[in-house]
């Protein structure tokens, strides 16, 4: 994995996580890698990974169960959208608003940018 220097790494893994939740590559109640394999994976410290376990446990997205690892929740894709559209929406989108205005760069640029977007990532209408 690499590693931004703008965030915390845990930050990051954290990230890596959600997104194999989004994406549907680990699914609600399935076991996840345990720290000490995270860390291998992802090639850090075990305990930059049991800090980013221990803030999915905090946000509802993942849970212990003691003697047998980490475990997804069962609403994990909604806890998930809800920890990253908060973040988004408080981190990111201001910055994007600042920049559409010193731009001038419309809400209607922006529609259409989306919908082409979508439609060639992601394969719909």
């Amino acid at each position: 994995m690499d590693f931004n220097n703008n965030k915390a790494i845990y930050l990051q893994i954290v990230e890596h996580v959600c997104e194999h939740i989004l994406l549907g590559t680990w699914k609600p109640e399935e076991k996840i890698p345990s720290v000490r394999d995270m860390a291998v994976s992802v090639e850090v410290n075990p305990n930059t990974v049991a800090r980013t376990y221990e803030l999915l446990q905090q946000k509802g997205i993942i849970n212990n169960k003691r003697g047998v690892g980490f475990f997804l929740s069962t609403d994990a894709i909604q806890q998930v959208q809800s920890y990253r559209k908060a973040a988004f929406i408080d981190d990111e989108l201001p910055q994007v608003f600042k920049n559409m205005y010193l731009l001038e760069v419309t809400t209607e640029d922006i529609r259409r940018m989306y919908e082409a977007f979508i439609k060639q990532n992601f394969n719909t209408k």
